[in-house]
């Protein structure tokens, strides 16, 4: 790959430039720092998306009895009242799309860690496909607030639980660790 691009302007240049023609600033890549920055990131993710699934992310408190829900109970719930189509989308886009992102997330860091990959176009789908679907990842956040603040019975109290604060650092992590990651680096090892 002789063409590097700039990262603050778009231009194009020389591989062997260190300096942007068009803005002056620096285009070399920063290959350690791109890892070590998304890696980072990615373990705090780890870290918050275990107590995303095992804490209740909904509370629901009805005459001083407090009940918890957790995003698997809540699944299992809903397959058995029969509501199959909600509980399959409620896993899909809560447990299983988040542990495939960060499993993504952690081979295309073997790849740059590894300097060997086998496509440039595969990890390239790999990452954008992370990119594309990030921000559909708090969703869930989204839900749990509506419910908050639609519901307002009084003998009936909804309140966010540690589940759905530990869901969204794991979001916003991840989405941090996919950002962190340049993938100017993918270009470069793949063309190697």
């Amino acid at each position: 790959m002789r063409w590097l691009r700039c990262p603050y302007c778009g231009a194009t240049n020389d591989r062997e430039d260190r300096w942007c023609g068009r803005c002056g600033l620096q285009i070399t890549l920063d290959i350690k720092g791109s890892l070590y920055k998304s890696l980072a990131y990615l373990l705090a993710a780890v870290i918050f998306y275990i107590p995303a699934n095992v804490y209740p992310i909904l509370q629901t408190s009805k005459f001083s009895n407090v009940e918890g829900s957790t995003i698997i109970g809540g699944v299992l719930e809903l397959w058995a009242e029969g509501d199959y189509p909600v509980a399959i989308i409620i896993f899909v886009a809560s447990v299983l799309i988040p542990l495939l992102k960060i499993l993504a997330l952690f081979y295309l860091l073997f790849t740059i860690w590894r300097k060997r990959c086998k496509s440039l176009k595969q990890e390239m789908w790999l990452y954008h496909l992370i990119e594309l679907t990030g921000p559909w990842s708090l969703i869930d956040v989204f839900v749990v607030v509506l419910l908050v603040a639609l519901i307002h019975f009084q003998s009936i109290a909804i309140i966010p639980g540690i589940g759905a604060s530990s869901f969204a650092l794991m979001v916003f992590f991840t989405l941090m660790a996919s950002y962190a990651l340049d993938e100017r680096i993918l270009g470069e090892i793949c063309a190697r």
